[in-house]
Formats: C-alpha cells, sequence, structure tokens
C-alpha cells in the first residue's frame, strides 16, 4: 500500500478534469491510503451525484490550501484560475513530502520532484485556444504579464515537469502535448459513468438533446441554428438543452434562451439536474449533438454515447475519437452538418449500424476500464 497524494484545485460538479480527479481516488482507495490536496473543501455527496462514483468521506484524507493563501485570488472579479493553480502547485511541494507518488489531474505540474500529471490540454501551451478566450484575454501586454506572475508564483521548471509521467485524455490532445513537451504521453480516456441501458430504440423520442457547461465556448447557439434548419425536413423535431451556468454566464445563458425564442416553441432548457435525471433523460431520446469545435475529449458526448443516442460532434478535438472519427457523425459547418443528420434521421438502417457502431465503441470510456488502467499507472510507477 502506498501513499498517494492527488492535487486538483476542486473535486465538486460540474467540470470534466474534477470528475476525472473524483474517479481517480475512486481507483486508488482499495488499495493505497489516498490524500486530497485542493483549492476547495470535498463534500462526496454532491460529486457521487453527478459524477457516478460511491465515495465516503472515510475513504481518504484531505488537504486544503489555507486561507491566507486562497484570500486574495477569490476576491478577483475574474475566475483566476491559472493564478490559482500557481499557488496550488506551489503549495504542494510545502506538503508533499513523505507521500509515494504524486498524481496531478489539473494539466502540467511542477511538484518539486517527478510525479504523475494527467493533461486535459497543455496549461502552457500559449497563445490559449480561440474558445478558451474571454474579454480579459484580448489586452497582449497585461495578458503576458498575467503568465509571468502566474509562472513566478508557481515558481514552475519546464524541465521538473518534463520529467513526470503524461497522462492525457484524447489522442488529439497527446498530439499536442508531444509537440510543445515532446516524449510520448500516454492515451487514458476519462471514465463516463454507466447510464444503463434506456429504453428501447422504438419507444425513445426522435429529439435531440445538448448537455454541457453552459459557456461561450459550447457554442449552443451553434447547435440551435443547425437543428432549426433541420427542422424544415422534420418539423417535429425537439431539442433539449442540459447544463450548467453560473453567474459568469448569466449573459451568454440570456442570449441563448432570446435566440430560442425567436426560433420558435421547440427548444426547452433543463438546470442541474440529478445523475438520475439525466439518465432518464439520454434514455428516452435518439439523437445527442455537441457544438464545441475542438472539444478536448468530449464528456458529454461519450455519455450520449454510452447511453445509446446516435451523437454528431464537429470535425475537430479528441470528440472525434468518440465517433471513432466517422465522417457521417461529424461536421465542419452548419450546412454540412444539415445535410449529415438530415440524411441519417431519414434512414432507420443508418440509425441502425450508427447507434451500434457508437455502443461497441464506447465501451472503451466505461469506468471499470479507467479504474484498471489508473490502478496498473499508479503500481507501476511507484514500483
Amino acid at each position: 500500500m502506498r501513499r498517494v497524494l492527488l492535487v486538483q484545485p476542486s473535486l465538486q460538479p460540474p467540470g470534466g478534469s474534477n470528475g476525472l480527479a473524483a474517479w481517480v481516488v475512486q481507483a486508488l482507495v482499495p488499495e493505497h491510503r489516498v490524500t486530497v490536496l485542493s483549492w476547495q473543501p470535498v463534500d462526496v455527496a454532491p460529486i457521487n451525484r453527478f459524477f457516478g462514483t460511491h465515495l465516503h468521506q472515510s475513504d481518504f484524507e484531505t488537504v486544503v490550501v489555507p486561507r491566507s493563501w486562497t484570500a486574495i485570488p477569490d476576491l478577483l472579479p475574474t475566475p483566476a484560475a491559472l493564478i490559482k493553480a500557481s499557488l496550488l502547485m506551489r503549495y504542494t511541494r510545502t506538503v508533499s513530502a513523505g507521500f509515494d507518488v504524486i498524481f496531478g489531474a489539473h494539466n502540467e505540474t511542477d511538484f518539486g520532484r517527478r510525479g504523475i500529471q494527467y493533461i486535459n490540454y497543455p496549461s502552457y501551451l500559449r497563445p490559449r485556444p480561440a474558445v478558451d478566450l474571454r474579454w480579459y484575454h484580448q489586452a497582449k501586454a497585461p495578458l503576458a504579464a498575467y503568465y509571468a506572475l502566474a509562472d513566478r508564483v508557481a515558481g514552475f521548471s519546464v524541465a521538473r515537469m518534463r520529467s513526470n509521467l503524461t497522462l492525457v485524455n484524447s489522442d488529439w490532445t497527446g498530439e499536442r502535448v508531444r509537440g510543445f513537451l515532446g516524449g510520448s504521453p500516454q492515451t487514458l480516456y476519462p471514465p463516463v459513468a454507466d447510464p444503463g441501458p434506456g429504453l428501447p430504440w422504438t419507444e425513445r423520442a426522435p429529439n435531440f438533446l445538448a448537455i454541457g457547461r453552459i459557456s461561450p465556448e459550447k457554442e449552443y447557439e451553434r447547435v440551435m441554428r443547425i437543428l432549426h434548419r433541420v427542422r424544415a425536413s422534420v418539423p417535429d423535431l425537439q431539442l433539449t438543452i442540459v447544463g450548467t451556468w453560473d453567474r459568469h454566464n448569466e449573459r451568454y445563458l440570456a442570449s441563448l434562451r432570446a435566440l430560442a425564442r425567436s426560433l420558435g416553441d421547440w427548444i426547452q432548457f433543463r438546470r442541474d439536474i440529478s445523475r438520475e435525471e439525466l439518465r432518464e433523460l439520454m434514455g428516452s431520446h435518439r439523437y445527442g449533438i455537441h457544438g464545441m469545435r475542438e472539444e478536448h475529449f468530449g464528456m458529454a458526448p461519450a455519455e450520449m454515447a454510452r447511453a445509446g443516442i446516435i451523437v454528431w460532434v464537429p470535425g475537430g478535438g479528441g470528440q472525434m475519437e468518440i465517433v471513432g472519427r466517422e465522417p457521417a457523425l461529424m461536421y465542419d459547418s452548419d450546412e454540412e452538418a444539415v445535410v449529415k443528420i438530415t440524411a441519417v434521421l431519414s434512414d432507420p438502417m443508418a440509425q441502425d449500424r450508427w447507434r451500434l457502431a457508437l455502443a461497441a465503441r464506447s465501451e472503451r470510456f466505461s469506468p471499470d476500464r479507467f479504474v484498471r488502467e489508473i490502478r496498473e499507472v499508479v503500481n507501476q510507477f511507484s514500483e
């Protein structure tokens, strides 16, 4: 039994990296003594409900970054994620003595010694992708100063970070990490909780779901415009947008609601629903669509695929691997999406083919596979 320190800003929902970190804890607690170091306290009840884990508070120990470190960053008017991650990185080095393995689930990390880092998308690959940029990223000189401050706060060493064992969430991310860091990152797909069998295909509603955080990079307005045009051929089609949102995205949500009203009464929004409600929705719908152009992996499309839904994704990012890079299920433009979706909706044989193909492929995203592979990685690393 090894002592493992799991480092992650938060395990609380939502967020793909938070869910992955929770499943790392789930994988390791039966075999190792696990301590979670985080920016926010860990509350397992919402984690279990949202991510499908079955953790108990007594399964692991916790260390929270002290208030003397977090007070000022928490008061800033922006999320300040990079500064918080830098402080967490620095604090890790003050408490890491005595641990056999350090596992970071929040991209590149300098632990002060060799550890395991899981990269969803390289934080230090700059400039950031356009989908990640907000209004406060527009001024180049202040942004450069912010990056320099964060690096100084972290005491970041590229050489130490490169010595880590690197895991990535998709082959697509791995290609970017390889070009940036070199080496041979290992793809370990995130775990997608089993949604259950759902209804038989003939009993499912021939409607669409779009699932995920309500945030501009997810491009829900694009999804609505695409399906509005599909409705020219399938006029009864409905869309349910299921997501979470916070005060930072209230303006974006308002714009989505206004667009939905202008397009008709076929779009509804569902917020912060339970895991059981989400399973029921996925198990009762036939189709799903994702709008983000270069999703690093794509938990929402993967969940829908595991639930027996035929899902369409943009032709970029790790989400292409979820649909097996099948051209019929990927689109590069709104026009292409309309043509491909309409073709499948009008062809029952194509629907049977694609839902069976997605069901077979989605098995590689199961929690059982993730738990087994995480244990193998940690055990081999510690040896």
